[in-house]
């Protein structure tokens, strides 16, 4: 028996005695009145003297963390959801609560009642009247947690990174904070947020590779969600003109450190706007919300914990703009690889650059941009002119018909958010989706579905819009020079864990 069991067996054993005294482990509500972060709030500028004088009572509940036990006497820090506080034993409360008291241990969960006062050492501590066991702890914290680098194990327990990692748990909040100043942005610009469907019969709005579901009582196969742009199109036909939503988006392909299989998206439609309206929106809402969770828009970026000026991200706009030939050329790439397929083929065997034989011509120059450019845009940059045959649901740009009105934004070598003029042709639209079935014929799984109801919706009228997908994940990675994804997800999906 490994000494992690050991120490599980002993706790079962003060469980046990706990119940035998007639005391419940697993205890009924407790009236929290105050928080941690409450408390050094309203009291931590007051003086021993003062606290004596004013005899605050506080009443908080946490987890204890720490417990130095002097006999007859014992402190402890306790934590709740807004930091700790250090609570303070007499023999008196010890003595009346014996039984519980002796069978306490890091990690229980405990409720507090008691006088606000000052310690020797001048911290601020609760001396207990009156305490309640709420929640027995069965298996130890681990002593060596702190620091711990495997990604896989502190998200597979992310409970336990949250407990012990104070770091860890402001960080998701600051992502909740993220995504409340995201509503904020779009409700004061009159944008209204919806919702759409997460199964879907026909997986539309991306080239991306879906998982497949069944649905037992309708009899048919579903898939979830690549995303929700064709619902959202369907809303601007429906007469809605400005429409958001924040949803989660899922693509059956790799894992690394820049992509999960689930991920969190933000979408957004407008009518009567094109492309290049968006990049001046973009310009406002990114910085915006930098702003809001950084309080400034420059953000350190890469492995230095102490940046240099090299290593800064800066927000300022206006922000670079660039054709993807013009960027291509930036880093070298031969522009010959835009005249022909053949001619882009050899330059990625000659750069080492590993293309699928089926691949058409537009996806060869997105493996090249990918591999020789994008690595390389650090500071925010947006990319317009696409190839069409990449944008399958973009508009044609009037005098370069091969191209599409289109941009996407990378940040920190990462592609970031994809926007473009909406496609509101139908019978364009109807072309383009038989090229994609098409190309799915003949292998490409990523290739879109014909859809004949999103045909249908534009041959009612749908107006020229321009419409965004952004990534959260990606976006909060770079506000916090996060350098995993699964360091921004709370629960990232892991390997089966093999279980002994």
């Amino acid at each position: 028996m490994d000494d992690t069991n050991e120490l599980i067996q002993e706790r079962i054993k003060k469980l046990n005695r706990l119940r035998d005294s007639g005391v419940e482990p697993y205890g009924a509500p407790f009236a929290v009145k105050d928080r941690a972060s409450d408390i050094i709030a309203r009291f931590g500028e007051l003086s021993k003297e003062e606290l004596e004088e004013r005899s605050e009572k506080c009443t908080i509940a946490g987890r204890i963390i720490s417990i130095r036990n002097f006999g007859k006497t014992a402190f402890a820090h306790i934590q709740d959801a807004s930091g700790k506080t250090q609570v303070y034993f007499s023999k008196e409360v010890i003595i009346g609560n014996n039984e519980v008291f002796k069978n306490l241990d890091i990690g229980d969960i405990i409720g507090v009642k008691g006088q606000l006062f000052r310690t020797k050492t001048g911290e601020l501590t609760i001396q207990v009247v009156e305490f309640m066991l709420l929640s027995k702890s069965l298996r130890p914290l681990p002593e060596k947690w702190h620091g711990l680098k495997d990604i896989e194990t502190r998200c597979r327990q992310r409970y336990v990174d949250l407990i012990v990692n104070p770091h860890v748990k402001d960080l998701f909040t600051k992502r909740s904070k993220l995504i409340q100043a995201m509503r904020r942005f779009f409700d004061e610009r009159g944008f209204l947020e919806v919702e759409t469907p997460m199964m879907h019969q026909i997986p539309g709005g991306a080239t991306a590779r879906p998982f497949k579901t069944h649905h037992n009582a309708l009899g048919i196969d579903l898939y979830l969600r690549i995303a929700p742009e064709l619902y959202l199109k369907k809303l601007l036909v429906g007469g809605y003109e400005k429409v958001y939503e924040i949803n989660k988006n899922f693509r059956n392909e790799g894992i690394s450190s820049k992509h999960n299989p689930e991920f969190t998206m933000l979408e957004f439609y407008t009518a009567y706007k094109d492309y290049k309206y968006l990049m001046d929106f973009t310009e406002e809402l990114i910085p915006c919300l930098c702003k809001e969770i950084n309080g400034n828009l420059r953000v350190p970026f890469g492995e230095s914990s102490e940046a240099d000026e090299g290593d800064i991200i800066d927000f300022t706009p206006p922000w670079q703009r660039l054709s993807m030939v013009e960027a291509m050329e930036q880093q070298g790439v031969d522009p010959d690889v835009f005249q022909s397929e053949e001619k882009a083929r050899k330059f990625a065997v000659r750069k080492n650059i590993d293309i699928d034989k089926k691949a058409a011509h537009g996806k060869v120059l997105d493996e090249i941009f990918s591999k020789k450019v994008e690595p390389k845009l650090i500071q925010p940059t947006f990319i317009t002119d696409y190839p069409l045959e990449l944008s399958p649901l973009a508009k044609r740009k009037k005098d370069a018909p091969g191209i599409v009105e289109r941009f996407e934004l990378f940040i920190g070598g990462r592609e970031i958010a994809n926007a473009f003029s909406e496609l509101n042709d139908p019978v364009d639209q109807r072309g383009r989706f038989k090229e994609q079935v098409e190309a799915r014929n003949q292998g490409d799984e990523e290739a879109s579905f014909m859809d004949e109801d999103f045909v249908r919706a534009l041959e009612y009228g749908m107006p020229p819009a321009a419409g965004e997908g952004m990534g959260i994940d990606r976006l909060f990675m770079i506000f916090t020079n996060t350098h995993s994804i699964r360091d921004v997800i709370l629960f990232p999906h892991l390997r089966p864990e093999q279980l002994k």
